[in-house]
């Protein structure tokens, strides 16, 4: 199979942590710098700040093992970027560009042991944005990464805030996929109930907020031919789009700040369809059209949608559109040319 064709299933959302991080070289004290621990067989624990956070299984790193289950699923090709919180905008930026190279050339180097299979995004230090542009011409360019994964709020700054333009900009330029996923989500405190609820409540509302912020802040306006996608199906955008529409249509100031129409701008960028449920990727579809959408799972996390393959058929859908769920516009987001 030719790496540059998609066809099949191309889950859009896995993600990927190493067998091993690197020790602390630099010079700061109180780095939040991962580890890995051993745990039980098979597994070790994300240790940052002395404790664990997260406790993950050789489907992480190990390549032949992913690519086993990939066939179980039905999945022709996985798209790689690293587990969120290892975006680590918390660090310094020149630690962060250290943990993001370390991170990129990990990825780059699943990518190489099975080329058509997988496809690789990467991570960029958005703390400092012009040591994020520069690995993301690294990235691009070095390791044959197809873009980046980054998070929906940089330290609590949304990604439609001006500061991050010259970044989008740059990606729009070297043509790289972007992909948002939530970290450190807004609402926290509103939350009653167990630590869970952060992925399964708290991460809609951020994903939402993020996303509508490319709109509200003209970052989209600036950037058109930005190939940019949200994770979670985009989270609450589809839910906010006929209220932000209306308001829209409603007040100047808004018609200022967004000089295409909120239901168009959406539908300019892409979305997966990850939110375990048939009739809801029915409304995303209705919401962005059938050519924004795309396949994800959130392999291998306790979370991840087990039968994505199965929820697509259960859509009943054309074959043309099918394919476009399934690989088509995959293929466009990611810039690779040739599907089948």
């Amino acid at each position: 199979m030719n790496p540059c064709v998609l066809v099949g299933n191309v889950d859009i959302h896995t993600h990927v942590v190493p067998a091993e991080f690197p020790p602390y070289l630099g010079h700061r004290l109180g780095a939040r710098w991962p580890s890995m621990t051993e745990a039980r067989p098979c597994h070790r624990h994300v240790m940052l700040d002395g404790q664990v956070y997260r406790t993950v299984s050789h489907q992480c790193w190990d390549c032949a093992v992913r690519l086993a289950d990939m066939d179980a699923m039905g999945i022709t090709r996985q798209v790689l970027s690293p587990m969120p919180e290892l975006l680590s905008y918390g660090l310094d930026g020149e630690d962060g560009q250290v943990l993001s190279r370390f991170l990129n050339e990990a990825i780059a180097g699943m990518v190489q042991a099975a080329p058509a299979r997988f496809t690789g995004l990467g991570a960029v230090p958005l703390q400092d944005v012009d040591l994020a542009i520069r690995e993301l011409d690294f990235l691009l360019h070095q390791l044959g990464l197809a873009g980046v994964e980054i998070g929906s709020n940089i330290n609590g700054v949304s990604i439609g805030d001006a500061r991050f333009l010259p970044f989008f900009e740059a990606a729009e330029r070297l043509g790289a996929a972007i992909f948002v996923h939530a970290l450190r989500p807004a609402g926290m405190d509103r939350l009653v109930g167990p630590p869970i609820l952060e992925q399964a409540l708290a991460f809609p509302g951020e994903v939402g907020l993020a996303a509508a912020s490319m709109l509200t802040g003209g970052t989209l306006a600036h950037c058109p031919r930005l190939r940019i996608a949200f994770s979670h199906g985009g989270g609450t955008l589809a839910q906010l789009l006929p209220r932000l529409q209306h308001a829209w249509e409603c007040f100047p100031a808004l018609q200022a700040a967004m000089p295409t129409a909120p239901r168009e701008a959406a539908r300019a960028m892409y979305y997966d369809d990850l939110v375990y449920d048939t009739s809801t990727i029915a409304y995303l579809l209705r919401a962005f059209g059938p050519t924004q959408l795309m396949l994800g799972s959130d392999y291998p996390f306790a979370i991840m949608d087990p039968d994505p393959v199965g929820r697509l058929a259960a859509l009943a859908l054309d074959e043309p559109a099918l394919a476009l769920l399934r690989h088509g516009n995959a293929a466009r987001w990611l810039g690779l040319q040739g599907t089948a």
